[in-house]
């Protein structure tokens, strides 16, 4: 991070000394300047700590001792708080002592402090995104300031949200959402849809997504499980940094818990369940696809990495594979990781059919891959089906095209879970 002397004319590397990512950089009323701080060269998604500059030039880590992670943040204006976005939400400066402002099923996505108030977008997975304004004097109280969607969600039943905690084949508490149709009845049975989150290192929160959506999922019928699987934020460092080289192993058999603690309810149909993804969450459906023991009856996987040593040869975020993989296939110390974590070492083991979704213009995980995993499929003669997007890169941009991808998902599950 640097600063610029308009006077001067010079530049000053701030944070020389520390390797790592330091981003967004925010001044006080009072000239004091507070930033987000990774530690370790080359890791995307380190903790973010909030860093403090006093005004005697002085550096302050504020969440050293706290095993939390920092999303954004905002100063107070007598610059003597600061709000962040976090399982925790206020810190003091002075005495790094910290407060949670807010409670709730929600996500905060974006804050702003005015006197006692701070103006925030919230959401949730059956809410799009909505102002509001939160008291910081009294706890919880939260007024709704915006209804952008509302005459549209008074004509629709919207799915509940349920909260579960699945106990992990290492006796770990894992928090799983469960997401329940729109008139739910516990006495039916219902086909039900493992989620498979990306990143890896991206929480399954409150998110309310425009294509994957788990209320739109829902909707159609379907029980829908998140689970939030080893290799996530908000359950601490040492829950986070596990997935890494370590993709096929823990994550996968949380997924495999938190599908199986669901087929326990009466109400989940254990012979129609399905798993889709994208990203590392495509990576996962693959991988499943090779260990699954035939608990699915069939899968979705967009964007998903198929074999780890192609997408190393072609990928245009090499650092983050240098890392998460521990760097390239064919140094002998990383070749036992390749050979135990790529999703095509498993390929005979494949049975389910499924469907493979990709963009032409993905650098991030190249087209090659889902043209590989499909193509194993074909060979295989399992019931497959590639949808290609030439001109959609890693997510899907275009309106018409997101619509196409909802009509060609929803109708490939139908085929194997509402036959």
């Amino acid at each position: 991070m640097y600063e610029y002397s308009i006077a001067n004319q010079t530049t000053t590397n701030l944070t020389e000394v520390n390797k790592g990512y330091d981003n967004n950089p925010a001044f006080s009323n009072q000239g004091e300047m507070a930033w987000l701080s990774m530690a370790r060269n080359g890791f995307e998604s380190d903790k973010n700590n909030l860093m403090l500059r006093k005004a005697d030039g002085s550096v302050v880590n504020l969440t050293a001792d706290l095993d939390i992670t920092v999303g954004s943040f905002c100063w107070h204006p007598t610059g003597k708080m600061i709000y962040i976005i976090s399982p925790t939400n206020e810190i003091e400066v002075a005495t790094k002592k910290i407060r949670q402002v807010t409670s709730g099923q929600y996500d905060y996505v974006s804050l702003s402090v005015f006197g006692d108030v701070i103006y925030a977008g919230r959401q949730s997975m059956v809410a799009p995104t909505d102002l509001y304004a939160v008291s910081i004097k009294s706890k919880d109280k939260v007024s709704q300031l915006t209804k952008s969607n509302a005459d549209i969600l008074s004509t629709i039943v919207m799915p509940k949200v349920q909260e579960k905690w699945v106990t992990t084949t290492d006796g770990k508490q894992m928090l799983v959402w469960m997401v329940l149709p729109p008139n739910f009845d516990p006495n039916k049975k219902y086909p039900t849809l493992l989620y498979c989150q990306g990143g890896p290192q991206s929480q399954v929160s409150q998110f309310f997504s425009y294509r994957w959506n788990l209320a739109l999922m829902a909707s159609q019928g379907y029980v829908v499980v998140a689970p939030n699987r080893r290799g996530l934020p908000g359950f601490g460092q040492e829950w986070n940094d596990a997935i890494s080289k370590d993709w096929g192993g823990q994550a996968m058999r949380d997924y495999l818990s938190a599908i199986d603690a669901a087929t326990k309810e009466s109400y989940v149909d254990k012979d129609r369940l399905g798993a889709v993804g994208a990203s590392y969450g495509g990576y996962s459906v693959y991988m499943l696809a090779g260990i699954h023991q035939n608990r699915f009856k069939t899968f979705v996987s967009h964007c998903g990495l198929f074999n780890l040593e192609s997408w190393y040869g072609t990928t245009e975020e090499l650092f983050f594979a240098n890392w998460d993989q521990g760097g390239p296939y064919w140094l002998d110390e990383n070749k036992a990781n390749y050979e135990k974590n790529s999703p095509h070492n498993y390929v005979s083991n494949w049975n389910t059919p499924i469907l493979v979704i990709h963009g032409g213009m993905d650098f991030r995980v190249p087209e090659s891959e889902g043209i590989q995993a499909f193509q194993a499929a074909q060979l295989k003669g399992i019931k497959s089906r590639y949808l290609s997007f030439p001109t959609e890169g890693h997510w899907v941009q275009s309106p018409q095209n997101g619509l196409l991808w909802q009509r060609e998902f929803f109708e490939w599950l139908a085929e194997d879970l509402h036959p």
